[in-house]
Parts: C-alpha cells; sequence; structure tokens
C-alpha cells in the first residue's frame, strides 16, 4: 500500500468552490481507479465520486452536477472540483486509490472542508 496526501481543504461560504487535491503516486500510471469520500463528525465514512483508470466518472446523488473528479498527471494529484457548496457538504474529505501494486493505497488524514456564511 502507498500513501496519499489530501490538501486543499478551507473555509468557504454557501454556495462557493474549492478545490481539493490528493496527492497519489498512482495517478501518473493510468492503471488505478479512484475514489474521494467524505465523514461528517463521527458518521460512517461516505462514497462521494469515483474515476475509474479509463476515466470514466460516476457520482453520488447528493454531489452530482456540483463537484467534478479529475486526474491531473503532471501534477500527480487526483483533484475533486467542488462548486455551489451547501453546508451539509461540511466534512473530512479523503481519497483512495485502487487497484494493483502502487494502486492500492491506505486513508490519508485527510482535509477538512467548512461551508459557512
Amino acid at each position: 500500500q502507498v500513501q496519499v496526501v489530501e490538501s486543499g481543504g478551507g473555509l468557504v461560504q454557501p454556495g462557493g468552490s474549492l478545490r481539493l487535491s490528493c496527492t497519489a503516486p498512482g495517478v501518473t500510471s493510468n492503471a488505478c481507479g479512484m475514489a474521494w469520500y467524505r465523514q461528517i463528525a463521527d458518521n460512517q465514512r461516505e462514497w462521494v465520486s469515483y474515476i475509474s483508470d479509463a476515466g470514466v466518472t460516476t457520482y453520488a446523488d447528493s454531489v452530482k452536477g456540483r463537484f467534478t473528479i479529475s486526474k491531473n498527471p503532471a501534477r500527480n494529484t487526483l483533484d475533486l472540483y467542488m462548486s455551489s457548496l451547501k453546508p451539509e457538504d461540511t466534512a473530512m474529505y479523503f481519497c483512495r486509490t485502487f487497484g494493483i501494486g502502487l494502486c492500492t493505497s491506505t486513508w490519508g488524514r485527510g482535509t477538512q472542508v467548512t461551508v459557512s456564511s
């Protein structure tokens, strides 16, 4: 397993935008599935978005149309572009990669996103 590092979180007003980044070794290989998750307080960590090794993306209904997941091999990052943010989006966001070898990551420390006016 490899480590990932999430970044880009912060405080943003409702309706605002934010870009989260996940530094992951597997991004440049184009052989890994990658996903973003979030955890609100002590609740179960929930899936937010996934992008396959082929670039096919899927989203949770709660964020569909507002969030965009993408890979940036040049920067070795998995990004999550968030817009039209709502207070209910407030959570600790995590990324994880899936697959064989370097595609298999551990959980990172996450990055906190707080949406508040």
